[in-house]
C-alpha cells in the first residue's frame, strides 16, 4: 500500500469517526472469506458498515480527530481488526451474538466497544451492549411512565361509571298526588221575594138599598 492509499484510507476512517458516535472494534482472524461476506451482508441488513483496516491506520485516523477522546480504545487495536459503525448504539452486539449463535462459533470477538463517548473493553462486555436502551426506547419508556398514572385514573372512573351504571336504576319519578278539587260553593238561592199584598179594593161604602 502506497503513502497515498494510506492517507486515503484514513481519511475514509475519519469521515466515518466524525459521523458516528457509536463503533465496535472486532476481531474477525479466524472467520473464512464466506464467513466474513455473511457478516457483511448481516451488518448491511441492519444499516451497520462494516470495515477491515489495519490498526496502525485506524488509531492514526483516531489521534488526528481527538487522541484522549479515544484513547481508551487504543489497547484493543491488535490482530485483524473490523470496524462497525452504528447509529443504533447496540446494533452490532446484536449481530455478533445472532451471527455466533448461527455459526456455533465464537467469533468475532469484540475487542471494544466506543459507546456515546464510554468505552467498553473485553469480550464479556457483549451481553451488557445487547441490553442497552435506545434514545427511542428511552423515551417511550418515559412517556409510558408519565402516561401510566392518567390511565390508571381515567380507567378507575370508567369503571366506577360503569359499575354505577349497571347497579343502579335510574330513579322513577313518583307521581304527585292528585289534587283535590276545591269544594265548589253552593250559591245560596235567591230568597223569594215576598209577593206584595194585593192592593185591596178601596172599600166603597155599601150601595144603599
Amino acid at each position: 500500500m502506497t503513502k497515498q492509499e494510506k492517507n486515503e484510507v484514513i481519511e475514509v476512517l475519519k469521515g466515518k469517526f466524525s459521523q458516528y458516535n457509536n463503533f465496535y472494534i472486532t476481531d474477525t482472524e479466524s472467520l473464512t472469506v464466506a464467513q466474513v461476506g455473511k457478516l457483511r451482508s448481516h451488518c448491511f441488513n441492519k444499516q451497520v458498515e462494516m470495515k477491515v483496516a489495519k490498526n496502525t491506520l485506524i488509531r492514526k485516523a483516531l489521534e488526528s480527530i481527538d487522541a484522549e477522546k479515544y484513547s481508551g480504545v487504543f489497547d484493543s487495536l491488535h490482530q485483524v481488526t473490523a470496524l462497525m459503525f452504528s447509529e443504533n448504539p447496540k446494533e452490532p452486539a446484536m449481530i455478533i451474538s445472532s451471527f455466533r449463535k448461527e455459526n456455533n462459533n465464537e467469533k468475532p470477538l469484540l475487542k471494544a466497544a466506543f459507546i456515546n463517548g464510554d468505552v467498553f473493553v473485553g469480550n464479556d462486555q457483549l451481553k451488557a451492549l445487547t441490553q442497552i436502551k435506545t434514545k427511542n426506547e428511552l423515551i417511550g419508556e418515559v412517556i409510558g411512565l408519565l402516561q401510566s398514572p392518567i390511565q390508571r385514573v381515567l380507567g378507575a372512573l370508567q369503571n366506577k361509571e360503569a359499575a354505577s351504571g349497571k347497579a343502579e336504576e335510574a330513579p322513577v319519578v313518583a307521581e304527585a298526588p292528585a289534587v283535590e278539587a276545591a269544594p265548589v260553593a253552593e250559591t245560596p238561592a235567591a230568597e223569594a221575594t215576598p209577593e206584595a199584598p194585593a192592593t185591596e179594593d178601596a172599600k166603597g161604602e155599601e150601595p144603599q138599598a
